[in-house]
């Protein structure tokens, strides 16, 4: 295998630094480099997202024809790893990076003509509505009532866990609109315009302080039957094809291996427990070790996966096996950073950092916090949200049950 860039990926590399090094200012690579989880300021992440759609590439994992970029899988792996060093907010996958993709595969022509455009512009902004109370990981048992009211679904019930509620001004959902033997038969992929009368909005605090999250009420809300994705009762397809894109359709491995290679820079200056430095500690280095060589392992299985999704193939349960691997090395890689902050990285000091959601009695300017870099005050925000990861976007025991029954046959 020929480790070293092509001399047209390297030209495309030194395109990607120039344009970032011309676009990024302080303050959005500020917002980028203290976010506390995959969530960069909201704020930030808009202004990211606006430059970026200038320059065509807010979306480049669609397809050319609705906004996106004909690259190589290479020249994504190295948009994104440049990204991250960079310093560059995220952007919210709601919309680019999940929802859209279900739009393309399933929307009719008008919804294409509507979604799309203001997707990559910002104008629309989606939060998901599939968890609710009674029902998170088993998706399928959801009960949120749609009855059919002519033209409309009228749409009861509650959803939670619910990412930027308050910033969104449309929700993707999944509704019961049949009951039957079968979980997954009955069920209605939805788009809901948040602004209609009978939503409520109520705030959820993280572990970390944050307000990230939300439960979302939903009293006797019409929902025009024209904003249902695929078809009535068979919107589990929908789900299913963009649970690809939210479990394994974006690549972690380069945010994860830059993690681990400052994780690695970090344990060199901070002191270890037996003297010395912190990377000389055995069990500190073993860990470390191993952890690099899964994000080689992660980055290979991505590849795999994103080339057979550009070729129009089914990966079965690829999505699965990443979900598990990348969500469960992200949060032994934050242990590690919270091991590497040492002391600084014990105290709470969520207003030294640029949290994706609002902190309660933090309020900005970002000053008067212990001193020490600003990685030890994200580390154990950080640290705090990413035990998350293995329970959204279905939890890894359920991921490892569908590995058995699917790729194993048990």
């Amino acid at each position: 295998m020929e480790l070293a860039w092509s001399a047209a990926e390297a030209a495309f590399r030194d395109e990607v630094r120039s344009f970032l090094d011309e676009k990024l200012t302080p303050e959005l690579r500020r917002a980028g480099t203290l976010a506390t989880s995959v969530y960069s300021d909201h704020e930030a992440s808009m202004e990211w997202q606006r430059i970026l759609h200038e320059r065509g590439w807010a979306a480049p994992a669609w397809p050319v024809e609705h906004g996106g970029c004909e690259w190589t899988q290479t020249q994504h792996y190295i948009f994104g790893r440049e990204s991250v060093l960079a310093g560059a907010p995220t952007l919210s996958p709601m919309g680019i990076r999940m929802v859209s993709h279900a739009i393309i595969a399933y929307g009719t022509q008008e919804q294409k003509d509507f979604f799309l455009p203001g997707i990559l512009s910002g104008e629309v902004f989606f939060c998901q509505g599939y968890s609710e109370p009674e029902s998170g990981s088993d998706l399928a048992s959801l009960t949120m009532a749609a009855v059919d009211d002519g033209d409309d679904l009228v749409v009861t019930g509650s959803k939670i866990w619910t990412t930027h509620a308050t910033e969104a001004n449309w929700m993707f959902a999944l509704v019961r609109t049949t009951r039957s033997e079968k979980k997954q038969h009955g069920i209605t992929f939805v788009l809901i315009d948040m602004s209609t009368p009978g939503i409520e909005i109520r705030p959820l605090v993280m572990t970390s302080g944050e307000e990230v999250q939300n439960q979302v009420f939903f009293d006797e809300v019409r929902v025009p039957k024209s904003n249902v994705l695929g078809k009535i009762d068979e919107g589990w397809s929908v789900a299913k094809y963009l649970l690809v894109f939210e479990r394994g359709g974006a690549a972690a491995a380069p945010a994860l291996q830059v993690m681990a290679e400052r994780i690695a820079a970090a344990a060199a200056e901070q002191p270890g427990p037996a003297g010395g430095k912190l990377i000389d500690d055995p069990a500190f280095s073993a860990a470390l070790a191993e952890a690099r060589i899964r994000t080689e392992v992660l980055e290979i299985l991505e590849y795999r996966t994103l080339a057979a999704l550009s070729a129009g193939k089914d990966t079965g349960p690829a999505s699965s096996m990443l979900k598990v691997l990348g969500t469960e090395l992200s949060q032994t890689i934050t242990r590690l950073a919270l091991e590497a902050a040492g002391p600084r990285g014990r105290v709470y000091q969520p207003h030294a950092t640029e949290p994706g959601g609002p902190v309660a009695d933090f309020v900005p300017p970002h000053d008067d916090y212990v001193s020490g870099d600003d990685w030890q005050a994200v580390a154990p925000l950080r640290y705090f949200n990413d035990r998350a990861g293995s329970i959204y976007a279905g939890s890894n025991e359920i991921q490892r049950n569908i590995l058995a029954k699917a790729a194993l046959g048990l």
